[in-house]
């Protein structure tokens, strides 16, 4: 069975069929007559959406009672989920639209995007099978990907299942295929987004793939002012656990680790800068060190040498 394929003009008849394909909503719009192209694929419990609004399209939706992820391929969505920060999603993105038991509102701003949506079950009997995993409901605590690296791997999933096995009627129609699939995906959800099933899997310490977890997202994020609290949450494990973790498997604490992977991007932009236009305070200050002596200290014990001689070896050999 081929994709259901939805497209109107008409506001009325698209506030209906997404109160059915969802959950009950209002929609708005900010222009007459707004066109809604959804191309819809269903397979078990596990179904894939692709929408097209060529206008400015408001919502306000009730609980879905399904997980609900979004990837944007045009426009923008500014979305406010009940109790949580607002968000805006672009081009690229990929992350949870809406936890299944929270209701949430918003705008789609003239939008190619995908909506994915599964049973939340299919986290608990995944989440399930984690060594050393106890008995609580699995949660998803953040809407986006705990890495550019997982984010991209979450992509491709959805690529698959979207172009892969749901685009095949009869790879679709098969049970265990339909049951895999599923699995898979629920398998990546949690190997990718922030949940408090990580940190329950590994009683009384963070294991490889926490710290795995750990340095990725301090690598993917060493521009920007984080922490351990943020470090600890992107690991899905706790503060003090991965503390010890650190200390044991890499022989420094996270915030050390952060500051090495600083005083590396400071190294290579300083090897490639120009003495003309560089500055050894401007480098520094861009990568969070602000006081130029203790800068000038961590460079020399990191590289044997100071930050100036390596910005000025750059410009290589004066010529007479």
């Amino acid at each position: 069975m081929g994709p259901e394929v939805f497209d109107s003009r008409d506001i009325g008849q698209t506030e209906e069929f997404l109160s059915k394909a969802y959950a009950k909503m209002r929609i708005g719009s900010d222009v007459k007559n707004p066109r809604t192209r959804i191309s819809r694929q269903v397979m078990g419990p596990v179904s894939i959406d692709r929408l097209h609004l060529q206008y400015a399209m408001s919502y306000d939706v009730n609980p879905l009672g399904k997980v609900c992820l979004c990837s944007v391929e045009t426009g923008t969505i500014a979305q406010q989920v009940a109790g949580q920060p607002d968000d805006v999603f672009g081009p690229g993105d990929t992350v949870l639209f809406a936890p299944h038991d929270l209701p949430y509102a918003g705008e789609i701003r003239r939008s190619r995007y995908d909506i994915i949506m599964f049973d939340p079950a299919l986290l608990q009997q995944v989440a399930g099978t984690l060594p050393g995993r106890r008995a609580e409901p699995v949660r998803l605590v953040g809407h986006r990907p705990v890495s550019h690296a997982a984010g991209r791997h979450l992509r491709r999933t959805l690529a698959y299942l979207r172009d892969g096995v749901m685009a095949d009627p009869e790879l679709a129609a098969e049970p265990l295929v339909v049951s895999t699939a599923g699995q898979l995906l629920a398998a990546t959800v949690l190997t990718t987004l922030p949940t408090n099933a990580g940190a329950a899997a590994i009683p009384g310490g963070a294991g490889p793939e926490a710290l795995r977890r750990a340095t990725a997202f301090i690598d993917d994020h060493a521009d920007l002012s984080i922490g351990l609290d943020e470090i600890a949450t992107a690991a899905r494990v706790t503060p003090r656990a991965l503390q010890y973790a650190f200390r044991r498997h890499l022989g420094t604490t996270p915030l050390g680790y952060l500051r090495q992977a600083r005083l590396a991007r400071a190294h290579a932009e300083l090897k490639t800068g120009d003495p003309a236009t560089t500055t050894v305070t401007a480098v520094a200050a861009r990568w969070g060190f602000f006081h130029p002596g203790r800068f000038a200290q961590l460079y020399r014990a990191a590289f044997g040498c100071a930050p100036g001689d390596t910005l000025h070896a750059s410009a290589g050999p004066r010529r007479d």
